[in-house]
């Protein structure tokens, strides 16, 4: 079956699930495979919840008219996305970087939304399967897209850039994430830099950071560029304070004051981007300011958690070196004399990965604590005199043996480590 009739088919039945647990009747099923799991396997329970379709590449699973047998499903999803894109003339912004870029792209969301229909990559579903998912969930009425593209490895943003085919691009940093396949900095800046080398070949936009000398280096050669900074740029705002709200004073591009509900001054590129991006698109002033002020961040995103008596910055849901850094530093800062540091060990840095706990190890002598927790990981292997826990159950415990009281702690680590937990102790 060509692309074209499958794309028939998903008009009659614009609902895609990949997931039996979670199928409607009247969804199209298509049956991915991963290292763990066939989803040919689960053919005949989608068709039993209700399925209109499966989408199959083994042809033993095929079950009379209600089955599709192609020769890759993921394949044929991606290109099933590829057509839909096509469908459509409105600006596609496509963010990524290796810190922020979940939080940009809501912000960004939230802006353009009080004047465009706007549709987004939900959560962070930003890789080789959540892209194409985001892209075939963009209804007829859609004014904007936004794309959130996470990479591992070289090559993979340029997958979703011919995906995608964006019209605007904005890369939030490069920083020291997923080492692992990226190996250096060097690898990083090329892997996420595809997305510019897009924008170059097709007359795109990029929004570039004024402060980051390597982001406008990497955008030289895109046809039009919008920056922002903090002393320099079309859009420029500065910290009027960080303890522990951002709150951000704006002197070119909008006059305003925004009192964020985000934790730390390393979330000002990010409020600086969604005021860029609303600014170039032609949002009013005061919808930018409200709408930046309304978001509050969820899913362990630099959130401000009050337990009792004490005070938390919940930034579990992902760390690599460049950000714990950041967040050590900005709580540091903090004029709180009973700082409790509760830190998870850092995943996806392959051979650095010992090299860049003993960095974070380094930067927390920096700085006075009234007590340090590190969990798991690579933390286990290094000598130092903070308090070690295996497992983030076992640093909740023992705030909780201590009583915690009055105290300020920032909560940080790799999704792995699942830091959120020790709230459960709190």
């Amino acid at each position: 079956m060509s692309i074209e009739e499958l794309y028939k088919i998903f008009l009659l039945f614009p609902s895609i699930q990949t997931d039996t647990r979670k199928l409607k009747k009247g969804d199209l099923y298509f049956a991915l495979k991963g290292p763990n799991f066939d989803g040919n396997t689960f053919t005949q329970k989608a068709i039993n919840n209700g399925a209109a379709y499966a989408i199959i590449d083994e042809d033993n699973f095929a079950i009379n008219e209600k089955t599709i047998l192609v020769d890759n499903v993921l394949n044929t999803l991606q290109a099933l996305a590829n057509h839909h894109r096509l469908q459509f003339n409105i600006p596609f912004i496509a963010i990524t970087g290796s810190n922020g870029k979940t939080t940009t792209k809501e912000l960004i969301h939230m802006v353009l939304l009080t004047t465009y229909k706007t549709y987004t990559t939900e959560g962070n579903l930003n890789n080789h399967i959540g892209v194409p998912l985001t892209i075939l969930k963009i209804k007829t009425d859609a004014e904007f897209a936004l794309i959130e593209m996470g990479a591992n490895h070289l090559g993979e943003i340029a997958s979703y850039c011919k995906m995608a085919m964006p019209t605007h691009g904005l890369i939030t940093n490069c920083g020291k994430a997923h080492l692992e396949g990226f190996e250096t900095e060097e690898g990083v800046r090329r892997a996420k830099g595809e997305l510019f080398d897009y924008l170059k070949l097709n007359n795109g936009t990029a929004f570039v950071m004024q402060d980051y000398n390597y982001l406008k280096e990497m955008a030289v050669g895109i046809q039009e560029l919008y920056m922002y900074g903090t002393e320099d740029g079309d859009v420029m705002g500065n910290i009027l304070s960080s303890d522990p709200l951002l709150e951000v004073e704006f002197i070119k591009g909008i006059r305003k004051k925004i009192k964020t509900n985000l934790v730390g001054s390393f979330n000002l590129p990010n409020v600086l981007a969604a005021v860029a991006v609303g600014k170039y698109f032609s949002v009013s002033d005061d919808k930018i300011k409200t709408a930046i002020e309304n978001y509050s961040p969820s899913n362990s995103r630099s959130q401000l958690v009050l337990k009792g008596n004490n005070k938390i910055i919940l930034d579990a849901y992902n760390a690599n070196p460049t950000s714990m850094k950041l967040a050590i530093e900005n709580f540091a800062k903090a004029k709180e004399d009973n700082k409790i540091l509760v830190l998870g060990a850092m995943a996806e840095l392959g051979n650095a990965s010992f090299e860049e706990h003993q960095q974070v190890i380094n930067e927390i002598a920096k700085h006075k604590w009234k007590k340090v927790i590190l969990v798991g990981g690579d933390f286990l292997k290094i000598d130092h005199p903070f308090t070690i826990k295996k497992t983030a159950e076992d640093a909740g415990q023992l705030l909780q043996q201590h009583k915690i009281e009055n105290a300020f702690l920032l909560i940080k680590g790799s999704r792995s480590t699942q830091m959120e937990k020790v709230l459960d102790y709190l």
